[in-house]
């Protein structure tokens, strides 16, 4: 249904983050996955505002047979699937291609993989997927030449952790209305406030961490010693950010709960604009620093850095 957390939504945006910092210590991971984010939260956001001001409707069924219906209640153009897959794929290629002689071909075959999926499950047209994946191509190649001035002037100037916090929630609070409750705005407001607090992050990293991001170098045999040092780095961070999320959501609602008088469990309260855009953009903040920050520091005292 479409109440259900959007923790798919949540898996593509930090997706990149924790790639980079748990796979690729000597990329510098403040910098190569603060400028993935960035990218991937500017496609999303403009692709989810597209759906709902284009309201091209998602294919009808009969004849086309629906395999997910979460986000059935969505427009269809652009698909924001297709959009995330080129965006994630191409922007993290772009970060590791001095490093991974096959990266092209890989973000190639994923993009593609992921919008021939969403024909598959019956979602999208094969223009929605077309419309997608070249809004996202364009939106990287204007963004690109930009791309370190943008990442530049969020690491290190004094207003970012204002501005990473204020702009989203102001775009959240004025999204596109619709005339029924469709999830885009609390999936772009998971979006928005994950962005934000993996910002505030990153430039916290920047400010006062920076030297946590050093290359690894395992005593053991290299396959073996860089497998399990990979996904102990990963499954470690899979944790703290799922219990951070978890926490967050509880002590959220709760508030919520408490002044706007509506039972935690109340679907229909927590999707009015009061209630919906402060608990997400507040929980996933708080996973997005949490992952930039939070996750390097216990990183760094478990000695997996």
């Amino acid at each position: 249904s479409a109440a259900k957390p959007p923790l798919p939504l949540l898996a593509e945006l930090m997706e990149t983050p924790l790639i980079i910092q748990g796979i690729n210590s000597p990329l510098g991971g403040v910098d190569s996955a603060g400028k993935s984010t960035e990218i991937q939260v500017i496609v999303m956001y403009i692709g989810q505002v597209s759906k709902d001001i284009l309201k091209w409707p998602r294919p009808l069924s009969p004849p086309v047979v629906k395999l997910e219906m979460r986000t059935n209640a969505e427009y269809g153009m652009p698909s924001t699937h297709a959009m995330a897959a080129t965006a994630i794929s191409f922007s993290f290629f772009i970060a590791t291609m001095n490093l991974y002689k096959l990266g092209l071909a890989a973000a190639f075959v994923f993009s593609t993989l992921v919008c021939l999926s969403r024909l598959y499950t019956g979602m999208h047209t094969v223009l929605d997927v077309i419309g997608g994946a070249l809004i996202s191509a364009v939106l990287l190649m204007v963004l690109y030449p930009a791309w370190d001035t943008i990442d530049h002037l969020l690491l290190t100037s004094p207003f970012c952790p204002l501005f990473s916090i204020v702009v989203p929630l102001v775009l959240c609070y004025n999204y596109p209305k619709l005339d029924y409750y469709s999830p885009t705005r609390g999936d772009t407001t998971t979006i928005l406030g994950a962005a934000a607090g993996a910002s505030v992050g990153f430039w916290l990293n920047n400010q006062y961490a920076a030297s946590t991001y050093k290359s690894v170098q395992p005593g053991l045999p290299l396959i073996t010693s860089t497998v399990v040092f990979v996904l102990a780095r990963f499954f470690v961070g899979i944790l703290v950010v799922l219990l951070t999320r978890w926490l967050m959501k509880s002590v959220v609602l709760g508030v919520l709960g408490y002044r706007y008088k509506f039972p935690i469990r109340d679907l229909e309260a927590r999707r009015r604009l009061e209630v919906e855009v402060p608990y997400k953009f507040v929980t996933y903040s708080s996973v997005g620093f949490t992952a930039t920050v939070i996750v390097p520091v216990l990183h760094k005292l478990l000695g997996l850095m």
